[in-house]
């Protein structure tokens, strides 16, 4: 039985800064984020935006009326959850219109969350094949104003469906997991920015990608040029760099030079938006195969990183007339516009975080199919956008 990936969808804000502009602003060079970070845009979040506005904007894009019939399970895999008890995926189902008799659930181990969802999908479609599955990955990642980390900010959302006919790509059986408790990145409950430490976390992240890498070869036989790429958890383009080039060191034969080409490829868009957390990965899967050189039954490798931290490697084949079952990702990307760094600034301090107060937010001008119109009696109000 073919079990995977039959659909994926993305879906960010309307906004997005320059990361030059930025650059400039903080007194650095430009090259310092476009060449040395490897990104060029950042996704700027309006208060009227969090992740179930967004995920539910990607969900949107893919669910037909048949898809939802068949729907078991909705799972959403964050970093930025609203509530330590209830899930985002039910607010996420009550706007998707879907059945009752649906399961909700969130997960979370940092950026690798999705990965998670993913494989506890395939197993609810393998015990039920006539069953779909909606994984979304949605995230907001925060680091603070004029900190370290503030190049590497984004948000957005993939949503992924898993069934029994997949269009994207078919899962196979072997993935190779690798956890340590590591504390390379964490945001205690009480923090609405994250802490990291940011040159452990790249060498922890190239040592899991190696530890796993090794071990899927050991159980599969497979080698290098039996994949057509290979795809990253990509916190920022550099970072999927940084873990290619550990494993191919001085190697510049035809496929060595193939892979690095096909790394390219996968980070155009998230050099675009930025930092997707547990959506990360699989906005530069789509990126790869918008972009990059694949073809129908191409092995693809896919590398999820989540800090604390865990590891996965697996792999899947990819499907006739897989083009036809993603959203339309440039499209998206060119119909945002740029705000100034002020705007941003004024955005990043207005989100809701952990006030307890009574909220109105103004959300009247957000063309989001979904917003967050702001908080009342501790209950967050969301609607319906009215552009």
């Amino acid at each position: 039985m073919k079990i995977g990936i039959d659909k994926m969808a993305f879906a960010t804000t309307d906004e997005y800064i320059d990361l030059r502009e930025l650059a400039r602003k903080r007194g650095d060079e430009p090259d310092k984020y476009t060449i040395g970070i490897g990104q060029d845009r950042q996704a700027v979040v309006p208060a009227s935006q969090d992740i179930v506005t967004l995920g539910a904007a990607a969900a949107e894009k893919l669910l037909t009326d048949d898809d939802k019939k068949h729907l078991s399970t909705v799972i959403v895999a964050t970093e930025s959850g609203i509530d330590n008890s209830k899930a985002s995926a039910i607010y996420v189902k009550h706007f998707l219109g879907l059945d009752d008799f649906v399961r909700t659930v969130e997960l979370k181990e940092a950026c690798y969350s999705a990965t998670a969802g993913i494989q506890f999908a395939k197993g609810l479609v393998a015990m039920d094949p006539q069953s779909a599955v909606l994984v979304i990955a949605a995230d907001i990642a925060r680091y603070g104003l004029e900190t370290p980390g503030e190049v590497t900010q984004g948000a957005g959302a993939v949503a992924m469906l898993i069934t029994a006919t997949p269009h994207v790509l078919a899962l196979e059986d072997t993935a190779v997991s690798y956890t340590k408790d590591v504390m390379d990145f964490w945001r205690p409950l009480y923090a609405t920015e994250a802490h990291v430490d940011g040159k452990y976390s790249t060498n922890v992240y190239i040592e899991f990608f190696l530890q796993c890498w090794q071990r899927y070869r050991q159980l599969t036989g497979r080698q290098l040029d039996d994949f057509a790429a290979l795809a990253f958890h990509l916190p920022f383009t550099k970072m999927g760099k940084k873990a290619l080039e550990g494993l191919l060191q001085d190697d510049h034969s035809p496929i060595a030079e193939k892979m690095r080409e096909q790394l390219t490829a996968s980070q155009k868009y998230c050099r675009e938006v930025g930092n997707l957390y547990t959506g990360s990965l699989y906005l530069g899967l789509m990126s790869l195969l918008q972009n990059g050189q694949v073809k129908a039954g191409d092995r693809i490798g896919l590398f999820s990183y989540g800090s604390g931290a865990e590891g996965e490697f697996y792999s899947g084949i990819l499907q006739d007339g897989f083009e036809k079952y993603l959203s339309n990702v440039k499209a998206d990307l060119a119909d945002r516009h740029q705000v100034s760094i002020e705007e941003y600034e004024q955005q990043f301090n207005s989100q809701l975080g952990m006030n307890p107060d009574d909220v109105e937010l103004d959300w009247e001008k957000d063309p989001a199919p979904f917003v967050l119109k702001g908080q009342k009696d501790y209950k967050r109000v969301y609607g319906k956008g009215e552009n």
